[in-house]
C-alpha cells in the first residue's frame, strides 16, 4: 500500500466533497478525472472505484441532512426507484460494451462539457423562480423515468447519478434545499448496488473490473468528512457561486478530455 497515494486520495475526496455536497453532488463526477489522470486507475476499474467512494463518503452528508430533517418526503423514494435498476444496466454496459479508456474519455467529455455549460448558463441567466411547496414539480412518474436514465449513465460513469439529477431538478425550479438531500440519498443507495454489481461481474470476468479498494476507501474517507462539512455549511454558502464553480469545473474537465480524445 502506498500511503502517499492514500493521503492524496483522502485530500482530494475531502476538498471535492466540501464544495459539491451543498448542492446534492457527492463529488464523484469530479473525482473520476483525478483517478484517471493523477492516480492512473485502469479502466473499467475506475468506475467501481468511484462508486466505492460514494458508498464511503455518502453517510457524512446524509447524517447531517437527516439531522436537519431534510431527507423526509417522497422525492427520495421516486429517485431511488429509478436509479437502482438503471445502475445495474449501466454497469453491464460499462464492462461488456465500452471497456476501453479512449471510448470512456469520449463519454466523459460528452457528458461533462454540456453539463458544465448548462449549469453556468442556468446560473447566469435564470429563467425560473424557486418553486413553492408542490408548485409545478415534475410528476412522480417523470422523476422516476428520469432517474432510470440517470442511473444507467451513473452505472457507466461511476457517479451514482446525483450530479445529473441535482442540476436537472434544480433547473426545473425545485429548491436546492429539497433536491440536494434526495439526490445524495439516491447516489448513496445506487452506488452501493452498483459497486456490488461490479463485484459480481469481476468474479466471472477478466481484466481490471474490481474497484481499487485502497484508493476508493481513502478518497471515500475524505469525502465522508468533506460531505458532512459541506452539508453543514449549506445554509451559509452563496448558492450562485457554488453553481458557477461546479459548472466551470465540469466544463473544464469535459473540454480537457475532449482534446485528449481528439488528439
Amino acid at each position: 500500500m502506498d500511503w502517499g497515494v492514500g493521503l492524496a486520495g483522502l485530500t482530494a475526496g475531502l476538498l471535492i466533497a466540501v464544495v459539491t455536497a451543498p448542492v446534492g453532488v457527492s463529488g464523484a463526477v469530479f473525482l473520476l478525472p483525478v483517478q484517471l489522470s493523477v492516480f492512473a486507475v485502469p479502466s473499467p476499474a475506475v468506475t467501481p472505484t468511484n462508486l466505492l467512494y460514494n458508498v464511503v463518503a455518502g453517510p457524512g452528508a446524509l447524517w447531517r441532512y437527516r439531522h436537519s430533517g431534510a431527507l423526509r418526503g417522497p422525492l427520495v423514494r421516486h429517485l431511488v426507484l429509478g436509479t437502482l435498476p438503471g445502475v445495474v444496466i449501466g454497469a453491464v454496459i460499462r464492462v461488456f460494451a465500452i471497456p476501453g479508456p479512449t471510448v470512456f474519455k469520449a463519454l466523459v467529455a460528452v457528458f461533462l462539457l454540456p453539463l458544465g455549460l448548462w449549469l453556468i448558463t442556468r446560473t447566469l441567466l435564470p429563467s425560473q423562480r424557486p418553486l413553492r411547496s408542490g408548485e409545478a414539480e415534475p410528476p412522480p412518474g417523470v422523476v422516476t423515468g428520469l432517474a432510470v436514465i440517470v442511473g444507467i449513465v451513473g452505472g457507466i460513469y461511476g457517479i451514482g447519478g446525483g450530479s445529473l439529477l441535482g442540476p436537472i431538478l434544480v433547473g426545473r425550479g425545485m429548491p436546492v434545499t429539497k433536491v440536494a438531500p434526495a439526490a445524495l440519498a439516491a447516489t448513496f443507495v445506487t452506488s452501493l448496488v452498483g459497486a456490488a454489481t461490479y463485484g459480481l461481474l469481476a468474479l466471472g470476468g477478466s481484466g481490471a473490473i474490481a474497484p481499487h479498494w485502497f484508493l476508493g476507501l481513502a478518497c471515500g474517507l475524505g469525502g465522508l468528512i468533506g460531505g458532512y462539512l459541506g452539508a453543514r455549511l449549506q445554509p451559509r454558502l452563496p448558492e450562485k457561486a457554488l453553481r458557477l464553480l461546479l459548472g466551470t469545473l465540469a466544463a473544464g474537465v469535459g473540454a480537457l478530455y475532449a482534446v485528449q480524445t481528439i488528439s
